[in-house]
């Protein structure tokens, strides 16, 4: 049974890395290979299988991480990230850090894909644990979970964006209606999360490379406008480039450009490029000490970027093994309401594939058939396979490594705070989506 053979994968990788002590690239990429035996697939077609699943995860973050931690490490060198995290402290005091952290999340990850909006917004987290000896935690998974639900629920994320493209839903009605379910979901889970016992148990350190360990004096740090301008610059762009593709369908050279300059990478870039300079000579600070903070940055990040790509491996294995398939098969057949069956096809697939994406693409063509003649708003029916798709991020998910890596968590400490919250945020929502269904139907819109 293909599930079994999940679940057996996952217990295996499992016990690689937690009792045999193993290098997280290499039991992945061996757990990888022996599910591709397991499934059928060809011997001679598993190392392309390998290359595939590798090369596209490793193709849509490298380039994002990798531009994201220069900046962030660029900054922190400067003194801009410790500026801005002494702005947010002034702000809010050392008891609204959280509260900073949720708000700064959920405004930069409504139009940013959680990687993009993870390594702009790191930097200043490790610099408040610095500042406040506060947890790693307690300041940084408020973020990760605020940034987890944004990215999961709402468009122009690309799951939510795709299903609203497969059920011909309105982008901005599903954007309009999911903010009601994810800010007061986020938000709360957010908050709480951290001071679970299980998580306060819990102090990891900030990894090392990934922030200066300097603390400046206050005349050393550039200016709060400039350390604030750059910060903002990606977001401003990636969120412009999203704007525009909702607003207008036209396709002028001046709309070309915008979704150019606001790419993720580009943007990133751009950014790098301005930094260098304003956190460069600009303040007296030689280019080769700029230089040599990006390439602290990319030493650091060298085995964190193995690890989410062999995460991909170990993903695109199982979906050409046949697992989507096979759900895609015996869940067709189910006869439950079509909210709480868009939101489970989309659990199973997220439990045995991993990528979101992936989870809420496949459920959508299961649960397409039910939607013109279930009654229920489209927007709905987008919002509650967005909802099941964040559920049980575990080992197959290369969103889980990232948190791992950054937060500095073994893997059995990973699965105890992200498992957990994602799979609470995925039960939450399906409430929400099951509630704003009955206002919506009591309104008659």
């Amino acid at each position: 049974m293909p599930l079994v053979v999940v679940g057996i994968s996952v217990l295996v990788l499992l016990f690689l890395m937690t009792k045999l002590r193993l290098n997280g690239f290499a039991a992945l990429l061996l757990v990888a290979v022996c599910v591709a035996l397991v499934r059928g697939i060809p011997v001679a077609e598993i190392p392309d299988v390998l290359s595939e699943g590798i090369g596209g995860q490793i193709g849509d973050t490298m380039l994002t991480i990798g531009l994201g931690a220069m900046v962030g490490r660029v900054m922190g060198d400067s003194g801009a990230a410790q500026r801005i995290a002494s702005k947010l402290l002034a702000v809010c005091g050392p008891r609204g850090v959280q509260v900073a952290m949720v708000l700064t999340a959920m405004l930069i990850g409504v139009t940013m894909f959680y990687e993009v909006a993870f390594v702009i917004i790191v930097p200043v987290a490790f610099t408040l644990v610095r500042v406040t000896r506060s947890n790693l935690l307690w300041v940084g998974l408020p973020m990760s979970i605020a940034l987890s639900t944004m990215h999961s629920f709402l468009p122009p994320h690309p799951g939510p964006t795709a299903v609203a493209s497969a059920f011909h839903a309105s982008v901005g009605l599903t954007l309009f209606y999911g903010l009601f379910i994810a800010v007061p979901i986020g938000a709360l889970i957010a908050l709480v999360w951290p001071r679970l016992p299980f998580v306060r148990a819990m102090n990891p350190s900030v990894p090392k490379g990934l922030v200066s360990e300097r603390v400046f004096e206050d005349e050393e740090m550039p200016g709060t406008g400039w350390s604030l301008a750059v910060a903002l610059l990606p977001v401003v762009l990636i969120a412009g480039a999203a704007v525009t593709d909702m607003v207008t369908s036209a396709r002028t050279p001046v709309v070309h450009v915008v979704e150019f300059v606001g790419s993720a990478p580009v943007a990133l870039l751009l950014t790098l490029l301005v930094a260098v300079w304003a956190f460069g000579p600009r303040i007296g600070r030689s280019l080769d000490e700029v230089a040599a903070s990006c390439r602290g940055a990319a030493q650091a990040m060298a085995m964190i970027l193995l690890v989410i790509g062999a995460g991909g491996a170990f993903k695109q294995v199982l979906v050409d093994g046949g697992i989507s398939d096979y759900i895609k098969d015996v869940t067709e057949g189910w006869s439950i309401s079509p909210i709480i069956l868009a939101w489970l096809v989309a659990v199973i697939l997220r439990v045995a594939l991993g990528s979101a994406t992936v989870a809420v693409v496949t459920a959508s063509g299961v649960v397409l058939p039910l939607v013109a003649g279930s009654g229920i708003a489209p927007e709905i029916m987008v919002l509650a396979v967005s909802c099941g798709s964040i559920a049980f991020s575990h080992v197959n998910d290369p969103g889980f490594w990232m948190f791992k890596e950054y937060f500095n968590l073994s893997v059995i400490e990973a699965i105890k705070v992200r498992t957990s919250y994602t799979t609470v945020l995925a039960v939450l929502g399906l409430g929400g989506v099951l509630v704003l269904e009955r206002v919506l139907n009591a309104l008659n819109l």
